[in-house]
């Protein structure tokens, strides 16, 4: 489906530039498209526009600002200032780098406690093989049970 796709793309990226390339040659370069009008500028919007000058910067939101601390960029919230530049985007690559640290760590911490686990099950001889076998056994001494309970009855009846 994936290669259809990709060849009705390629397909409508070639006729794109075919359409093009009939426009260049049907004009020279200094005419007006023949089909093209001028339009009359757009109507004001009937909303206040935004001011063209913005203060740059971010106004931080509260999530931002325990970013900013857990990062130790600053100590409170009452140091932080009201709009921040590239600060936020180091705090969250800083916060996503120690959570990426932590997550390695409980990772080898877990293996080392399986390792731990497995060693001590061995130990005590709990192997997969020795609990399989168990498990079984029992389910081999549970069918046999009705069918010996069922010989006893039929031996009864004659």
């Amino acid at each position: 489906m994936n290669f259809i796709r990709s060849r009705l793309s390629i397909g409508s990226l070639l006729g794109q530039r075919r359409h093009v390339i009939q426009t260049w040659s049907h004009r020279g370069m200094c005419n007006k498209l023949q089909g093209t009008k001028a339009e009359s500028p757009p109507a004001a919007p009937a909303h206040e526009p935004r001011p063209a000058f913005r203060l740059p910067g971010y106004r931080p939101s509260d999530m931002d600002k325990k970013m900013l601390i857990w990062s130790g960029r600053f100590k409170s919230a009452d140091q932080i200032p009201e709009t921040v530049f590239e600060m936020i985007d180091a705090a969250r690559n800083k916060i996503r780098v120690k959570a990426a640290y932590v997550m390695m760590a409980a990772t080898i911490g877990a293996c080392m406690i399986m390792v731990f686990l497995g060693k001590r099950a061995l130990a005590r001889n709990e192997t997969l093989t020795a609990l399989n076998i168990e498990k079984k056994a029992r389910w081999r001494e549970e069918h046999q049970k009705p069918r010996e309970s069922a010989i006893a009855l039929s031996d009864k009846a004659q």
